[in-house]
C-alpha cells in the first residue's frame, strides 16, 4: 500500500462532512491553502492522501468540491502567487471571512442554534436539498456550540416515504410530475399529474400541496398514499410557487386539525389507552372517555381500527362508520381465509 494511503476497511467520509471541513480549513486561513496542503492536511482527503504524489483521483474530487461549494453560495476565491502567476500547482484557496459572515446585528444563542440545527437536519435523509444544505453549513461555521441537553434528547426524523426525493427533486428544478394516487372511497389508484408547490411535514406525516392538471386546481396529497413511482414530465415546466407557500398550507392543515375533533371510549390499562391518551385535549377517566383532535379521518380510522375492541368511536359519525367499514373488511378477509383452509 502506498504511504498516506487508507486502510480498505477505514470508514469513508461522508460528502457533506468533507465540505464542511473544507469550509472550516479555508475559513482558518487569511493567505489560503495550497492544493497539496488541502489534500493532505483536510479531513475527506487526508485519509487518501498519497505522499508519493498518487493523487489524480483526489485532485478530481477536490475540483468537483470547489465546484460543490460555490454553487452553495460559498465565496470561495483563488490566489495567484506573486512569485509563480499562471501556475496552477502555486495557487491557493481560502473563503474571505467577512464576506461568510452573517450579518453584525444577527446572532443566534446556543438554544436557537440547536434548534434551527435541527429544522436543516429534517432534509438530510433525503440528500439535503441546496437550500438546507446551504443553511446547514453556514450554521456549522459559526463557531457557536449547541446546549448537549438539547441535541441529546432531538428526535431523529426520518423520511420513509419513497415519494419524497423525487417530488423535492421536480420542486427545485420546477418540473411537473405524475403518479398513481390512492383516495379512499375509490377502489383502484388514479394516475395524476401535478406540479408540486411545496413539500411540509404535518401531524407526523408528510403533504404533498400542488396543482392537480386534472382538477384545474390546487390539492393536497398525502405521500403515504401515492403508489408506485413518482415520474417527471419530460420538457414539462412551472413558475416558482409563492413565497410562504409552505407556512401557509401547514397552517391550513393546523386549523382542519383543530376543527376534526373526535370523543373516545377506551378500554382503561389497554395500548389504545396509554397511546391515544398521551394525545387527548380532554378526558374523563372515571368514563374512560377522551377527545382529540385528528388531521384525516381515513388516516385515523386506520389508527383506531388497528386497536380492535380497545377503542370505541362515540363521535363524530363518519369517523365512527370508517372504523366499522375497516373491522368488516378486516372479518371478511379472516372469515375468507378459514373457508379456503377448509377446502383443503
Amino acid at each position: 500500500m502506498a504511504s498516506g494511503g487508507v486502510n480498505k476497511g477505514e470508514s469513508k467520509i461522508p460528502v457533506e462532512d468533507r465540505l464542511f471541513s473544507l469550509v472550516l480549513a479555508l475559513l482558518a486561513t487569511e493567505t489560503g491553502l495550497l492544493k497539496s496542503e488541502i489534500l493532505s492536511t483536510v479531513r475527506g482527503y487526508a485519509e487518501r492522501f498519497d505522499s508519493a504524489g498518487q493523487n489524480a483521483n483526489l485532485e478530481r474530487q477536490f475540483e468537483r468540491d470547489k465546484d460543490d461549494i460555490r454553487e452553495l453560495g460559498i465565496p470561495l476565491e483563488t490566489v495567484e502567487s506573486p512569485d509563480r502567476p499562471g501556475d496552477n500547482q502555486a495557487l491557493r484557496y481560502r473563503i474571505p471571512k467577512g464576506q461568510y459572515d452573517l450579518p453584525a446585528d444577527v446572532r443566534f444563542t446556543p438554544d436557537e442554534l440547536a434548534l434551527l440545527g435541527l429544522a436543516a437536519e429534517v432534509w438530510r435523509e433525503a440528500s439535503l436539498s441546496a437550500d438546507s444544505q446551504r443553511a446547514l453549513t453556514k450554521l456549522r461555521s459559526l463557531g457557536i456550540e449547541p446546549r448537549e441537553p438539547v441535541i441529546g434528547y432531538a428526535p431523529r426524523l426520518r423520511v420513509r416515504d419513497a415519494a419524497f426525493e423525487p417530488l423535492r427533486q421536480a420542486l427545485d428544478r420546477r418540473q411537473s410530475v405524475r403518479f398513481r394516487y390512492f383516495k379512499p372511497g375509490e377502489s383502484e389508484p388514479r394516475l395524476r399529474t401535478v406540479d408540486p408547490l411545496a413539500v411540509v411535514l404535518h401531524d407526523g406525516r408528510w403533504h404533498l400541496h400542488a396543482f392537480d392538471h386534472d382538477a384545474a386546481d390546487s390539492r393536497t396529497f398525502l405521500l403515504s398514499r401515492i403508489i408506485g413511482e413518482v415520474v417527471p414530465v419530460p420538457g414539462s415546466s412551472f413558475e416558482a410557487p409563492p413565497l410562504g407557500i409552505q407556512d401557509r398550507i401547514i397552517a391550513e392543515l393546523q386549523e382542519l386539525h383543530q376543527r376534526n375533533v373526535a370523543d373516545l371510549a377506551v378500554t382503561g390499562g389497554s395500548d389504545a389507552e396509554v397511546r391515544l391518551g398521551k394525545r387527548a385535549i380532554e378526558g374523563d377517566e372515571d368514563a374512560g372517555v377522551i377527545r382529540l383532535h385528528y388531521t384525516d379521518a381515513a388516516v385515523f380510522a386506520d389508527e383506531l381500527a388497528a386497536y380492535g375492541p380497545e377503542v370505541r368511536v362515540l363521535s363524530p359519525a363518519n369517523l365512527r362508520d370508517a372504523v366499522r367499514e375497516r373491522l368488516r373488511a378486516v372479518a371478511a378477509a379472516h372469515d375468507s381465509a378459514s373457508d379456503d383452509a377448509g377446502e383443503r
